[in-house]
């Protein structure tokens, strides 16, 4: 096994399913819970609320965002070199990684900011405004990291 995998994959792949786990356990379960609901909101037309996008927009950006094509291609790697049993792990991993999923967009909406018409939210906001003042630092390192790897990331899969 090479550094990269010892040091990176390993460590990432248990700290986000130890995460999923936990959050799954503090909120009770919420993306078996509340499929319907969520399910039921998502495809409602909301006509009277004042917002630039509807709830169906805001959901097919958020999940551009979050699948992409490297997510596409990366399960066909998986299956590849992991076998058929590899599509079962990656089944129980995202529908238990779901309570991360809430968990962002839930500090995305307490924590956003309106000012002169624009909503201010994201990672930045909630480090910012949720966590105090003292780990301000944080959103302002976030911003360098993904200037320099965003572009990595998707541009080379796609």
């Amino acid at each position: 096994m090479s550094l990269l995998k010892l040091y990176w994959y390993v460590p990432i792949l248990i700290l986000i399913f130890v995460t999923s786990i936990l959050l799954t356990i503090k909120l009770k379960g919420i993306q078996f819970r509340k499929i319907f609901t969520a399910l039921k909101l998502m495809l409602k037309s909301n006509k009277e609320g004042n917002g630039e996008i509807s709830s169906f927009g805001a959901l097919c950006v958020s999940l551009s965002a979050t699948i992409g094509t490297g997510s596409i291609i990366g399960v066909a790697v998986a299956i590849k070199i992991g076998g058929p049993g590899t599509l079962l792990w990656m089944i129980i991993f995202s529908i238990l990684s779901l309570s991360i999923k809430y968990s962002e967009g839930f500090l995305a909406i307490k924590y956003r900011k309106i000012e002169n018409d624009f909503v201010i939210g994201g990672p930045f906001s909630y480090i910012e405004y949720g966590m105090g003042k003292k780990y301000r630092f944080l959103s302002k390192l976030q911003s360098p990291f993904l200037i320099h790897f965003k572009p990595f990331h998707s541009s080379f899969i796609e």
